[in-house]
Protein backbone atom coordinates (compact mmCIF):
# COMPACT_ATOMS: atom_id res chain seq x y z
CA UNK A 1 0.00 0.00 0.00
CA UNK A 2 1.47 3.35 -1.00
CA UNK A 3 1.34 6.50 1.15
CA UNK A 4 -1.73 7.94 -0.58
CA UNK A 5 -3.72 4.72 -0.14
CA UNK A 6 -2.70 4.62 3.53
CA UNK A 7 -3.85 8.24 4.00
CA UNK A 8 -7.20 7.49 2.28
CA UNK A 9 -7.64 4.44 4.52
CA UNK A 10 -6.92 6.51 7.63
CA UNK A 11 -9.32 9.25 6.46
CA UNK A 12 -12.04 6.71 5.79
CA UNK A 13 -11.54 5.10 9.21
CA UNK A 14 -12.20 8.51 10.78
CA UNK A 15 -15.36 8.85 8.68
CA UNK A 16 -16.61 5.44 9.82
CA UNK A 17 -15.92 6.28 13.47
CA UNK A 18 -17.64 9.67 13.18
CA UNK A 19 -20.70 8.56 11.16
CA UNK A 20 -21.33 4.95 12.28
CA UNK A 21 -24.28 5.86 14.52
CA UNK A 22 -25.61 8.29 11.92
CA UNK A 23 -25.66 5.61 9.19
CA UNK A 24 -27.10 2.97 11.52
CA UNK A 25 -29.91 5.29 12.65
CA UNK A 26 -30.87 6.08 9.05
CA UNK A 27 -31.05 2.38 8.26
CA UNK A 28 -32.99 1.65 11.45
CA UNK A 29 -35.59 4.32 10.67
CA UNK A 30 -35.95 2.99 7.14
CA UNK A 31 -36.26 -0.69 8.05
CA UNK A 32 -37.52 -0.65 11.63
CA UNK A 33 -35.35 -3.73 12.21
CA UNK A 34 -32.05 -3.53 14.18
CA UNK A 35 -30.56 -6.60 12.47
CA UNK A 36 -31.36 -5.27 8.98
CA UNK A 37 -30.06 -1.85 10.00
CA UNK A 38 -26.70 -3.37 10.99
CA UNK A 39 -26.47 -5.22 7.66
CA UNK A 40 -27.39 -2.10 5.71
CA UNK A 41 -24.89 0.04 7.63
CA UNK A 42 -22.17 -2.45 6.82
CA UNK A 43 -23.19 -2.53 3.14
CA UNK A 44 -23.35 1.28 3.04
CA UNK A 45 -19.84 1.67 4.47
CA UNK A 46 -18.52 -0.96 2.08
CA UNK A 47 -20.04 0.92 -0.85
CA UNK A 48 -18.72 4.21 0.51
CA UNK A 49 -15.23 2.75 0.88
CA UNK A 50 -15.27 1.54 -2.72
CA UNK A 51 -16.39 4.98 -3.90
CA UNK A 52 -14.25 7.03 -1.51
CA UNK A 53 -11.46 7.72 -3.99
CA UNK A 54 -14.02 9.34 -6.32
CA UNK A 55 -15.64 11.47 -3.58
CA UNK A 56 -14.82 15.03 -4.62
CA UNK A 57 -16.23 16.87 -1.64
CA UNK A 58 -18.92 18.61 -3.70
CA UNK A 59 -21.35 17.77 -0.92
CA UNK A 60 -20.89 17.21 2.78
CA UNK A 61 -19.71 13.77 3.87
CA UNK A 62 -22.98 13.31 5.78
CA UNK A 63 -25.05 14.01 2.65
CA UNK A 64 -22.89 11.62 0.61
CA UNK A 65 -23.23 8.87 3.25
CA UNK A 66 -26.94 9.55 3.58
CA UNK A 67 -27.46 8.93 -0.13
CA UNK A 68 -25.38 5.74 -0.04
CA UNK A 69 -27.31 4.50 3.01
CA UNK A 70 -30.67 5.30 1.43
CA UNK A 71 -29.62 3.38 -1.68
CA UNK A 72 -28.56 0.41 0.46
CA UNK A 73 -31.94 0.53 2.21
CA UNK A 74 -33.77 0.66 -1.10
CA UNK A 75 -31.89 -2.37 -2.38
CA UNK A 76 -32.78 -4.33 0.76
CA UNK A 77 -36.43 -3.23 0.66
CA UNK A 78 -36.76 -4.14 -3.00
CA UNK A 79 -35.34 -7.58 -2.31
CA UNK A 80 -37.69 -8.34 0.55
CA UNK A 81 -41.02 -6.54 0.08
CA UNK A 82 -42.29 -8.39 3.17
CA UNK A 83 -44.95 -6.14 4.62
CA UNK A 84 -48.19 -5.05 3.05
CA UNK A 85 -47.78 -1.44 2.02
CA UNK A 86 -50.19 1.40 2.60
CA UNK A 87 -51.30 2.44 -0.86
CA UNK A 88 -54.91 3.60 -0.76
CA UNK A 89 -55.46 7.11 0.56
CA UNK A 90 -59.20 6.69 0.98
CA UNK A 91 -59.33 10.48 0.98
CA UNK A 92 -62.83 10.34 -0.49
CA UNK A 93 -64.28 8.49 2.50
CA UNK A 94 -62.40 9.75 5.52
CA UNK A 95 -62.38 12.94 7.52
CA UNK A 96 -58.70 13.59 8.25
CA UNK A 97 -58.18 15.30 11.62
CA UNK A 98 -56.17 18.49 11.70
CA UNK A 99 -52.79 17.80 13.30
CA UNK A 100 -51.33 21.24 13.76
CA UNK A 101 -47.99 21.59 15.43
CA UNK A 102 -44.88 19.50 15.34
CA UNK A 103 -45.42 15.75 14.65
CA UNK A 104 -42.90 14.81 17.36
CA UNK A 105 -45.00 16.52 20.06
CA UNK A 106 -48.10 14.56 19.01
CA UNK A 107 -46.13 11.32 19.40
CA UNK A 108 -45.43 11.78 23.10
CA UNK A 109 -47.97 9.10 23.87
CA UNK A 110 -46.19 5.73 23.66
CA UNK A 111 -49.06 4.07 21.80
CA UNK A 112 -49.16 6.82 19.21
CA UNK A 113 -45.39 6.65 18.78
CA UNK A 114 -45.55 2.90 18.20
CA UNK A 115 -48.43 3.31 15.77
CA UNK A 116 -46.56 6.08 13.95
CA UNK A 117 -43.42 3.98 13.60
CA UNK A 118 -45.50 1.06 12.32
CA UNK A 119 -47.32 3.30 9.84
CA UNK A 120 -44.06 4.81 8.54
CA UNK A 121 -42.61 1.33 8.12
CA UNK A 122 -45.62 0.34 5.99
CA UNK A 123 -45.35 3.30 3.60
CA UNK A 124 -44.07 2.59 0.08
CA UNK A 125 -40.30 3.04 0.14
CA UNK A 126 -40.22 6.25 -1.93
CA UNK A 127 -42.67 7.94 0.47
CA UNK A 128 -41.01 6.49 3.57
CA UNK A 129 -37.60 7.85 2.59
CA UNK A 130 -39.02 11.32 1.97
CA UNK A 131 -40.75 11.36 5.38
CA UNK A 132 -37.72 10.04 7.24
CA UNK A 133 -35.31 12.50 5.66
CA UNK A 134 -37.54 15.56 5.90
CA UNK A 135 -39.64 15.01 9.02
CA UNK A 136 -37.61 12.65 11.19
CA UNK A 137 -34.06 13.70 10.33
CA UNK A 138 -34.88 17.38 9.80
CA UNK A 139 -33.24 17.95 6.44
CA UNK A 140 -34.50 20.95 4.50
CA UNK A 141 -36.68 20.44 1.45
CA UNK A 142 -33.81 21.25 -0.89
CA UNK A 143 -31.37 18.97 0.95
CA UNK A 144 -33.89 16.12 0.93
CA UNK A 145 -34.59 16.60 -2.78
CA UNK A 146 -30.83 16.62 -3.47
CA UNK A 147 -30.29 13.41 -1.49
CA UNK A 148 -33.16 11.69 -3.31
CA UNK A 149 -32.09 13.19 -6.64
CA UNK A 150 -35.58 14.55 -7.34
CA UNK A 151 -37.07 18.03 -7.72
CA UNK A 152 -38.42 19.94 -4.74
CA UNK A 153 -41.88 19.75 -6.34
CA UNK A 154 -41.64 15.95 -6.51
CA UNK A 155 -40.53 15.87 -2.88
CA UNK A 156 -43.52 17.98 -1.84
CA UNK A 157 -45.84 15.62 -3.69
CA UNK A 158 -44.31 12.57 -1.98
CA UNK A 159 -44.52 14.21 1.42
CA UNK A 160 -48.15 15.14 0.89
CA UNK A 161 -49.10 11.60 -0.16
CA UNK A 162 -47.15 10.11 2.74
CA UNK A 163 -48.72 12.43 5.29
CA UNK A 164 -52.23 11.70 4.02
CA UNK A 165 -51.56 7.97 4.32
CA UNK A 166 -50.08 8.36 7.79
CA UNK A 167 -53.00 10.47 8.99
CA UNK A 168 -55.49 7.96 7.67
CA UNK A 169 -53.65 5.07 9.32
CA UNK A 170 -53.33 6.90 12.62
CA UNK A 171 -56.81 8.39 12.72
CA UNK A 172 -58.16 5.78 15.16
CA UNK A 173 -55.22 6.13 17.53
CA UNK A 174 -55.21 9.94 17.43
CA UNK A 175 -58.91 10.48 18.12
CA UNK A 176 -59.32 7.74 20.73
CA UNK A 177 -59.74 9.21 24.26
CA UNK A 178 -56.79 8.62 26.58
Amino acid sequence: MDGQQQQEGDDFTEIVEKYADFVYNIALRMTNDPHDAEDIAQDAFLSAYKAYSSFRGQSQVSTWLYRITVNACLMKIRKEKKAKLLTQTGIEDVNIPDWTGEPGKAAVNAELRRALEEAVARLPHDLRIAVVLRDAQGYSGQETADILEISVASLKSRLHRARVLLRKHLEDVAVRPA
